[in-house]
């Protein structure tokens, strides 16, 4: 469950009033490239809404929100939702959820309820309210001394602020609702909650020009092509054992690499989650051209085929 939200990296938060409107929600949302859903018991209509789901797209990982009592876990199992989430730390929902297998997301904003979540055997909280708890300056402040804990933080977190927390590694994922606004719900306006949430993905991923390989047949070649574009725009030459850089933005193989007439590099935020999100929209990947750093960090993946002649591969930032 835990690796299947952090590869999603946000999980919409919502409020739905109208059950019928929740497979209509459930589609948009998977067409946007998040097939992830926290359904709220702040209205009456979210067991339903959670059941439609649940019924029509199985695949879908849809949970509970604001779940207060263990009656309310009870329902949210039984209308198929794979996880709750409460909004503090009740020990009695907690301790409930677990005696029957119930995946609970806590809320948590100080160190007392953090080792509450711990004593009951915990590895995953929400962080909340988010930005008015502190924001990630606090969850950096109190991850320090619980070294195997992981923080789902929501509240008040947005497009502007969704990679403050992201690029912290003990966060897994961020829940928010600016991609599923109340309003455009009631008014059945999915293209806009599909646009919307497209936008966050990429806002996330944060796909971007690494660089443009050129294949060259040698060495001399190599360095005739890199030092043209030295020459004329002062990029740096920057040679290396299989390749030579003029700048960032133009590397030249000192042999024929992938593709016809050479590679594209993206730069991403978050490779893995660029790779699942990819994956979804039918992308394919080479297997055996991943690549690791000196650390054991996975940082690069070629696709499968080729783009106008240039084979493309995602580098982590």
């Amino acid at each position: 469950m835990l690796e299947k939200i952090k590869l999603l990296g946000i999980v919409p938060v919502v409020k739905i009033d109208d059950a019928a409107k929740a497979v209509p929600l459930a589609e948009a949302l998977c067409r946007g490239g998040l097939p992830c859903a926290e359904i709220t018991f702040r209205t009456n209509a979210a067991e339903e809404a959670i059941r439609r789901i649940a019924e029509a797209m199985p695949d879908m990982l849809v949970g509970a929100g604001t779940v207060l009592t263990p009656e309310q876990a009870d329902k949210a199992k039984a209308a198929g939702a794979k996880f709750v989430v409460s909004p503090g730390f009740n020990p009695r929902v907690v301790k409930h959820c677990i005696e029957n297998d119930i995946a609970i997301f806590p809320g948590c904003s100080n160190p007392s309820d953090i080792e509450q979540a711990l004593e009951l055997g915990l590895n995953c909280v929400k962080f909340f309210p988010a930005e008015q708890a502190g924001g990630i300056a606090a969850i950096k402040a109190m991850a320090a001394p619980y070294g195997n804990l992981v923080f789902l933080p929501t509240g008040g977190v947005n497009a502007k602020n969704l990679n403050d927390y992201l690029s912290f590694e003990r966060v897994i994922a961020c829940g928010g609702s600016w991609m599923v606004d109340a309003a455009l719900i009631d008014a059945g306006d999915f293209v806009a909650i599909e646009e919307l949430t497209r936008t966050a993905v990429h806002t996330m991923l944060g796909f971007e020009l690494a660089h443009v390989g050129i294949n060259e047949a040698d060495d001399a070649q190599a360095e005739k092509t890199a030092q043209s574009f030295t020459d004329i725009f002062g990029f740096a030459y920057k040679p290396g054992n299989s390749s030579i850089f003029a700048g960032s933005y133009i590397e030249v193989m000192k042999t024929p690499y992938l593709g016809a007439n050479g590679h594209i590099a993206i730069r991403t935020n978050y490779i893995e989650r660029a790779i699942n999100f990819l994956k979804t929209a039918g992308v394919k990947f080479k297997e055996g051209t991943e690549n690791y750093n000196d650390k054991g960090i996975f940082v690069a993946i070629y696709l499968e085929g080729e783009i106008g002649g240039f084979a493309v591969h995602l580098v982590q930032k």
